[in-house]
């Protein structure tokens, strides 16, 4: 009998069985795979992405513990209507996955205002926001997580513009902050730096073959990573298995950011 106690245990801290959770970003790419990997862990998960067709479309995937939002969090008006929506379903909240995000690709000479203010809302004001706004329910839970998705062009320079890679660097910032003022919350609060992963954004660049091959010859894995691959690492960090990491930033990343000078 025992035996059996102490064995369940152990798979409950590999579990996240009847947590809430919300994915901003989850319609498509990174979003969608920790929407699968949520549920297959037992978590309640709510969606919410700018496109109702896509969110739609995966819901249709997981009927019971899905649920999805259309709104647009890069706005105060988008981020006011998720809030609400959280409070009105569910009165709590056990983890937020701050993972929307954009990119404009260009030189640091020729951004406008309009675009700079885009990116910036979109990747890191979107989750500083909400962050703070849903810090009272993450607070309730006593076991509450925010996970920030940022990138590898948040810890080194990568060709991908001089405002992404300002965002996803102020994410990592971010983490290491809410991580120390909120502990004493309840809170731990932790991020995850993707490399190039097979993800719609990622497409538009990696469909020239040049450029895949330049990507490539710097991954000492020598693949581009799946979706499911940074899902997994934002599951563990929710997990109880976790309870004391925080204030960490775990690059999913097949080795690009360790690789130094290495010949062939």
């Amino acid at each position: 009998m025992g035996n059996k106690v102490n064995k369940e245990t152990t798979q409950n801290r590999w579990l996240l069985t009847g947590k809430k959770a919300v994915i901003t970003g989850g319609s498509k790419g990174i979003g969608a795979a920790v929407v699968e990997e949520f549920i297959a862990l037992g978590a309640e998960v709510l969606a919410v992405a700018r496109k109702e067709a896509d969110l739609q479309s995966l819901q249709k995937q997981f009927p019971e513990r899905l649920q999805v939002l259309a709104a647009d969090v890069s706005t105060s008006e988008g981020r006011t209507v998720l809030v609400e929506k959280i409070e009105a379903t569910w009165g709590a909240l056990d983890i937020l996955v701050n993972n929307v995000g954009t990119n404009i690709r260009k030189p640091a000479t020729a951004y406008t205002a309009e675009e700079f203010d885009f990116v910036m809302n979109t990747n890191l004001r979107s989750a500083f926001e909400l962050s703070r706004r849903l810090h009272p329910l993450l607070q309730q839970s006593e076991q509450g997580n925010v996970i920030n998705v940022t990138s590898v062009a948040g810890l080194t320079h990568v060709r991908t513009g001089a405002i992404y890679g300002m965002t996803k660097a102020a994410l990592v910032q971010l983490t290491r902050n809410l991580a120390a003022e909120w502990a004493q919350d309840g809170i731990r609060v932790n991020a995850v730096a993707p490399w190039y992963i097979s993800t719609p954004l990622a497409q538009t660049v990696l469909q020239n073959e040049t450029y895949y091959n330049e990507v490539i010859s710097r991954t000492p894995m020598k693949v581009v990573g799946k979706p499911e691959d940074v899902a997994s690492a934002i599951a563990y960090f929710c997990m109880p298995a976790a309870a004391y990491i925080t204030g960490q930033t775990l690059a999913v990343d097949g080795g690009f950011t360790i690789n130094g000078f290495h010949p062939a």
